[in-house]
């Protein structure tokens, strides 16, 4: 076992890929929308072990936003602070001042994080959460924002072809609204991924990934909306390179 928790935004991290990374359409965050598309090109750069147990992460979705932040983990603890910018709906920057922490082991996490924005001096978020995890399933609760409570988990079913499901239980308390989520992957290749997934909002999405080196990966992504009487489907495509 080891004694290293990672960092706070480790909690919950298994389930969230399975369910949102490399869609279609991921939770709003970072879009642009040129003529009925939307994009964003994400760069980020780590560099690692500065001094044992420091790393320094600088990250950029252009045009949207962009971080530097020092990770620093050792046994039984594992902080993060940094500064960012993100864009507000005027079209202006605004910086972020953040900062995370976690205490535990490889088993058993609990752990804050928030961020203060610097022009207003308001709160732009505080999260906490913990995780437990064994060698099969991973859960976690959090809570963000002090309005959404979410628990998730993340089982293996095959580590050899990356067979896994993951399941999402969320709440709000300002909108009274609670919804589920279900997804899997399997890898039918090893360079091949496939993800699917749906929630009790009607919702329904699926993507194939495809490594075409060991550095570069696309994925190719839909999801319809049955609540939605149009049901036009989003397609999506986007691409990875890793250096």
């Amino acid at each position: 076992m080891s004694y290293c928790p990672g960092l706070y935004f480790d909690i919950g991290k298994k389930a969230r890929d399975v369910l949102y990374k490399d869609f279609s359409h991921q939770p709003k965050t970072n879009e642009t929308n040129y003529q009925g598309c939307d994009w964003s090109f994400d760069i980020s750069c780590k560099i690692q072990d500065i001094i044992p147990g420091l790393s320094a992460l600088v990250g950029l979705v252009i045009p949207h936003s962009g971080k530097v932040e020092l990770q620093y983990m050792q046994d039984y603890f594992g902080v993060t602070g940094g500064i960012g910018l993100k864009t507000e709906p005027i079209g202006v920057f605004s910086p972020i001042l953040n900062f995370s922490g976690v205490v535990g082991t490889s088993l058993f996490s609990f752990g804050t994080g928030f961020s203060f924005d610097l022009g207003t001096r308001e709160f732009d978020k505080f999260d906490t959460g913990l995780s437990f995890t064994n060698d099969l399933l991973i859960s976690s609760l959090t809570l963000d924002k002090l309005d959404t409570l979410k628990a998730s988990c993340y089982y293996t079913v095959n580590p050899l072809t990356k067979t896994a499901i993951a399941a999402e239980l969320k709440h709000s308390f300002s909108t009274s609204d609670t919804s589920f989520a279900v997804g899997a992957q399997h890898a039918l290749m090893p360079l091949t991924v496939l993800k699917a997934k749906v929630d009790t909002h009607g919702k329904v999405a699926a993507m194939i990934q495809q490594g075409l080196w060991d550095k570069l990966f696309l994925s190719i992504g839909g999801k319809i909306d049955f609540m939605d009487q149009r049901r036009i489907p989003n397609i999506g495509l986007s691409m990875a390179i890793k250096v």
